[in-house]
């Protein structure tokens, strides 16, 4: 399917459908277009160029898919007679391979439904969990490719069953990634930055993305989910992460300006950052949500060495404007993001973070609560 240590040729295709598109410059989306005809082309994708011609991005030529058609018709030919041939003539490890060909040319002209057939079908004539495993991830592959996640998360819990059978640590440590990627693109950062984390010594997922993408997503995730502590000892000084991330354009300035206080040099790496978020596949739909959770971790890292402090002198370390500054405090202490209020008439801001005795003390009460209105609710019904 694809050279060992690269990445799966179909993602390389879904990353440059998803950036055509989007509001790039006339000439890189003249470029996208040229590359995914050209994928289409090479590949004979039939289901996916009538599917991209209904969407008008690309234009039909019937020359081209009855071409297309007609070779994937040859094509399935000699693939069906080699699977007749091993089941008449060879052993059960030919017949398997002789099926796994026939899903994996599904998978390259895109066919999905009938790749995920075909799998399933390979499965059945599969006994070893390392074998059974390889093709969950030939399905995670596909689930990504058009963001069905409820397939990546049905295919990441079978996985995971597999694993209690057996299955060795390469293959888990790969699965991680999945499972991360599949977190990280439904919004839960927290899980993603750990299984990422988890991986960084042990990365081998190419087929996903390459290296460097992998660190930037680590970097990421970890900067809204790790506390300084834990961010300096994992991320900071990590020696995997400081061999790459200088490649990276801004994110190790992002990264050290924000746990060496620098918050000028912060938004400013922040600024370069955007764009790369917002044309990330997987990120794009998170972008907003992204931004305020990075915004509330700086604040709240500002704010944390202060009982009060000006507003001037806020805006003057961020290198911002005071009528920013207040605008966009104002927005993130109305959403309960920040534990502080503003005094207009001074021009201060001044803390409140709530107690951590006290926090514990509410919660505990509130869980009383709860716990004596099930104990009520259970007597009604045994009085009964």
């Amino acid at each position: 399917m694809e050279e060992e240590g690269s990445q799966q040729p179909q993602l390389v295709l879904a990353e440059k459908l998803f950036l055509l598109r989007q509001p790039v410059q006339d000439i890189d989306k003249v470029r996208y277009k040229e590359d995914v005809f050209t994928h289409i082309k090479e590949n004979e994708m039939v289901p996916l160029y009538e599917t991209l011609v209904a969407d008008s991005v690309l234009d039909l030529d019937r020359a081209l898919l009855d071409f297309m058609r007609a070779k994937i018709e040859d094509e399935l030919t000699k693939l069906d007679e080699k699977i007749a041939d091993a089941e008449e003539n060879l052993g059960e490890s030919e017949v398997r391979e002789a099926h796994l060909a026939k899903s994996l040319f599904f998978i390259r002209i895109m066919d999905k439904e009938k790749a995920l057939e075909h799998l399933k079908i390979t499965e059945t004539k599969t006994v070893a969990v390392g074998q059974k495993m390889d093709l969950v991830f030939y399905t995670l592959q596909l689930g990504f490719f058009d963001m069905d996640f409820d397939l990546v998360s049905k295919s990441i819990d079978k996985a995971k069953n597999l694993f209690e059978e057996g299955g060795d640590w390469e293959r888990k440590n790969r699965l991680k990634v999945y499972e991360g990627l599949y977190c990280m693109s439904t919004r839960n950062f927290k899980k993603a930055a750990k299984l990422f984390l988890d991986s960084i010594s042990t990365f081998t997922t190419c087929e996903l993305f390459p290296y460097d993408t992998f660190i930037f997503y680590t970097v990421l995730t970890s900067i809204i989910s790790l506390d300084r502590v834990s961010l300096k000892q994992k991320v900071v000084d990590a020696p995997e992460i400081l061999t790459v991330i200088g490649k990276i354009p801004y994110l190790s300035e992002f990264l050290n300006s924000l746990y060496d206080c620098q918050y000028k040099s912060f938004f400013s790496a922040f600024a370069g950052l955007t764009e790369q978020i917002k044309l990330d596949r997987y990120l794009h739909p998170h972008f907003r949500y992204y931004m305020r959770e990075v915004r509330t971790v700086v604040y709240s890292q500002f704010l944390e060495s202060y009982k009060s402090v000006t507003i001037e002198a806020m805006a003057k370390a961020f290198g911002v404007t005071e009528d920013f500054i207040d605008v966009e405090l104002s927005r993130f202490i109305a959403a309960g993001k920040l534990h502080c209020k503003i005094d207009k008439v001074e021009g201060v801001l001044e803390t409140n973070r709530p107690d951590a005795k006290n926090a514990l003390y509410q919660a505990t009460i509130k869980q009383g609560d709860f716990l004596l209105n099930r104990i009520q609710k259970l007597s009604r019904v045994i009085d009964l």
